[in-house]
């Protein structure tokens, strides 16, 4: 009995050349998927990351002071729920003044969003312009002593509480005696 191996036959060298073509170009369109993949998700993540140095400059008409932002964001943000102090208004909305101030350079929306701080039944004490206009985001500002109003008056907006912060860059003589300012972003 003949047990004898057959011989695997050889391809000849142009069918190896196109093995190893292929080779590469399907190793180059891998590595171009992985590049679009990275691509697309920085642009679907975009949307839902938070901007935090965009929260944290510019919320105040001083240049780029913003030791008091950070505080507040750093108070609101991470500390545990439960050893976060509950800050409520002390003062009805009726009582609680607010200067609106326009930080984005559009003509008239100080005096827009000041029609919609009245129609929440604050008083709005003075409109006008911030020192600067590039403010990314509105927020709102608010005296010593009037943090659960500020709270209050951006959850009656609809603002996150990490844009609330004490007053910086603003005196309170520049208040007119109000106890909250909001100045208006180029982002609501």
């Amino acid at each position: 009995m003949d047990l004898s191996v057959e011989t695997i036959p050889r391809l000849p060298e142009e069918a190896s050349h196109w093995r190893r073509v292929a080779l590469i170009a399907g190793g180059v369109a891998a590595i171009e998927l992985i590049v679009l993949l990275v691509v697309a998700l920085a642009f679907v993540a975009k949307p839902f990351a938070h901007s935090g140095t965009s929260d944290r400059t510019h919320t105040t008409g001083a240049a780029a002071t913003s030791s008091a932002a950070t505080q507040a964001r750093a108070a609101t943000t991470h500390t545990p729920a439960t050893a976060r102090k509950k800050v409520v208004a002390r003062i009805p909305r009726g009582r609680t003044g607010v200067v609106v101030l326009n930080g984005n350079g559009q003509y008239g929306a100080a005096s827009e969003k000041a029609i919609v701080v009245r129609g929440l039944d604050y008083p709005v004490v003075h409109i006008g312009d911030a020192r600067h206009r590039d403010y990314p985001r509105t927020i709102v500002m608010y005296r010593q002593g009037f943090a659960g109003e500020g709270y209050r008056l951006a959850r009656d907006l609809g603002l996150p509480r990490v844009r609330v912060v004490p007053l910086d860059g603003l005196r309170p003589s520049e208040l007119s005696g109000a106890k909250l300012a909001l100045v208006i972003g180029h982002i609501a």
